[in-house]
């Protein structure tokens, strides 16, 4: 417990520095904000919302200097399975540009099942090979704030997937190994799909890797359902009841972020249910944010 408690007093010291420094959410959308509560109650998930077993965060980047965000029980950190392997991503990206770590095709390969087919045991080599100081590094530093004591934490990977060595330290907040807050995940995608996570080369790299699911489940299960073709980038986690997804969606006239966890057995079946209204959410350019509006006027 002392430890975890250092912990969080120190970031919390070096936090005011970096709230002046790192990328920003854009303002909730009210509209939208309001969609998006109405679109889960008609889907019968005001219990798990009530009681904080359900966050959520959209954002609707079709025009990326008028990015629109609604958020849902966001700040909520929840345990988050697989989902946070995205941060071991990002800092293997990290390590690359710093010359820790060399980006070869096996290298590549290896992120490529971690976050496209999630495969455990290439998360553990990848953690192994960047480190787990290098890894909370990055989440912590001014640059992303990935994970803020101020904003009830983020991403954070606190043991491996498996194998030797597996254990590090659970997040000092919440006592969590695997923990995600929506919010912080749609930080996470607005800064990829910028181009500002590492560089836009890497940034690019890494949303290469993370399109073509491996996995047919939760959110993809529920896009595929729909008519029209959809580039989905994303990651999913999935252990026991806890169920989440995130992901970038680029269709014909809209692109948004979504991003779902949740705590509760039917979490599998509500995912790919609420993706559909999520999507739905988003108009296509040049069609009024009302649904069913007419295309507006040039």
């Amino acid at each position: 417990m002392s430890q975890r408690i250092a912990l969080a007093l120190l970031l919390s010291v070096t936090l005011p520095r970096m709230q002046a420094e790192g990328p920003e959410l854009p303002r909730t959308d009210q509209q939208l904000q309001r969609s998006l509560r109405e679109a889960v109650l008609r889907l019968g998930l005001e219990k798990p919302l009530a009681e904080h077993r359900l966050g959520l965060a959209l954002i609707d980047v079709t025009d990326q200097t008028r990015p629109r965000y609604a958020g849902l029980n966001d700040s909520d950190m929840l345990y988050a399975a697989s989902l946070p392997k995205i941060a071991i991503l990002l800092a293997g990206f990290e390590a690359i540009r710093e010359g820790m770590l060399s980006y070869t095709p096996q290298v590549r390969d290896m992120l490529a099942r971690m976050v496209r087919f999630s495969s455990n045991s290439d998360a553990s080599r990848a953690v192994q090979a960047i480190g787990f100081d290098f890894i909370a590094r990055t989440l912590t530093s001014s640059r992303y704030r990935l994970y803020d004591p101020g904003m009830n934490g983020g991403l954070w990977i606190g043991k491996a997937y498996g194998g030797p060595n597996d254990q590090w330290k659970r997040d000092p907040l919440h006592n969590l190994s695997h923990g995600a807050t929506a919010l912080q995940v749609a930080r996470f995608f607005l800064m990829l799909d910028r181009g500002e996570l590492v560089s836009a080369q890497y940034s690019a790299e890494m949303k290469a890797l993370m399109s073509n699911p491996g996995i047919h489940h939760k959110f993809v299960k529920g896009l595929e359902r729909l008519p029209g073709y959809r580039e989905i980038y994303r990651k999913s986690g999935t252990w026991k009841d806890s169920h989440c997804d995130a992901a970038l969606v680029e269709a014909d006239g809209k692109r948004y972020i979504a991003v779902a966890l949740m705590k509760d057995p039917k979490g599998g079946e509500a995912l790919p249910r609420l993706i559909v209204e999520m999507d739905k959410l988003i108009p296509r350019r040049g069609y009024s944010q009302v649904l069913g509006a007419q295309p507006a006027a040039e």
